[in-house]
């Protein structure tokens, strides 16, 4: 598969952050670059642009794109490869107190499909799923999961109704032999669903593969983690935009700023979330379901303790 990536609700994220060139701004999804690019561009010499994945390959096209930018006024860069989670004890390590602008681009880029990890169900690769070396994989996960557990992930994490069948078949396909592939997996999901299922326009595996993906990188956790201590960190007036793509991850999101704003942090920038352009959607179909929901800080000092995260002791490793 080709590496192609768009990146989705671009002028919006502009328009909502209103970076100003002074401002310390943090891209905690470098992905394809594409944000961490624009955001850069609008930076100058006291400014300081913070780049941060958990895919080391996503933080050599953040290194990439910081190299690319000649100017004299170039801001101080900081690209970093650790989990956005970590988000706190980053910026500690950077000697960082405040930051002016945050983004977090949920989505997974055209990269990450196109490299074979086990992302995509289009192509018969090793079941991985994981954005960083090592740790565990969807494999793991899948042979060996107690199919209670299994029916659990898929329905909790991918709002999948067939989640019980699903899980009967793998435990059902991995006693023959052991679930590898990703086409050993969507055979064992088309094998716990109904025809009818497996001939509308969605793949059947659809809902079963983000499940896993959101499990294998405990992405909800990673989630609430990183937007706490974006939020924490955030200057008075300072901004933070989140572009979400399911229903999972997005109620989280709400759920965080409206908790933000109940306790007199900030205010929402707008109350309904931003959603992309039909024209955007006809070129880029992996936008369709993205929202953008964007907080300010109020010009008031920080509360403290309406968020409690734990962060991993792992330090981060720095370009």
């Amino acid at each position: 598969m080709e590496a192609r990536h768009d990146s989705v609700l671009a002028n919006e994220v502009l328009e909502a952050l209103d970076v100003q060139k002074s401002n310390v701004v943090v891209d905690a999804t470098i992905g394809g670059a594409g944000h961490f690019g624009s955001l850069l561009a609008l930076l100058g010499k006291d400014g300081v642009m913070i780049g941060i994945d958990a895919d080391p390959a996503a933080v050599e096209r953040g290194r990439e794109a910081y190299a690319l930018d000649r100017r004299a006024d170039r801001p101080v860069g900081h690209i970093v490869n650790d989990n956005f989670r970590n988000l706190a004890h980053i910026l500690e390590r950077l000697g960082i107190g405040t930051i002016d602008k945050a983004l977090f681009d949920l989505g997974w880029s055209g990269y990450q499909i196109a490299s074979p990890r086990g992302f995509s169900f289009q192509n018969d690769e090793p079941l991985l799923m994981t954005y960083s070396e090592g740790g565990e994989t969807a494999a793991d996960i899948v042979n060996a999961s107690s199919e209670e557990e299994l029916a659990d992930i898929l329905y909790v994490y991918g709002e999948e109704h067939f989640s019980r069948g699903i899980a009967r078949a793998i435990v059902a396909a991995r006693a023959k032999e052991r679930i590898l592939t990703t086409g050993a997996l969507v055979a064992a999901v088309k094998a716990g669903t109904p025809r009818w299922y497996q001939e509308r326009k969605i793949h059947p595996a659809t809902k079963t593969f983000q499940a896993l993906r959101i499990a294998v990188n405990d992405e909800i956790g990673s989630l609430r983690e990183g937007l706490a201590a974006a939020i924490h960190a955030l200057a008075p007036q300072g901004r933070v935009a989140i572009i979400s793509f399911h229903s999972i991850e997005d109620r989280v999101v709400k759920m965080m700023l409206r908790e933000a704003v109940e306790g007199g942090l900030g205010t929402l920038v707008s109350k309904k979330p931003v959603v992309p352009t039909r024209e955007e959607i006809l070129v880029n179909r992996r936008a369709r379901s993205a929202k953008l929901r964007v907080f300010e800080r109020n010009a008031v000092p920080m509360i403290q303790g309406l968020f409690t995260s734990v962060h991993r002791s792992t330090m981060p490793s720095y370009a």
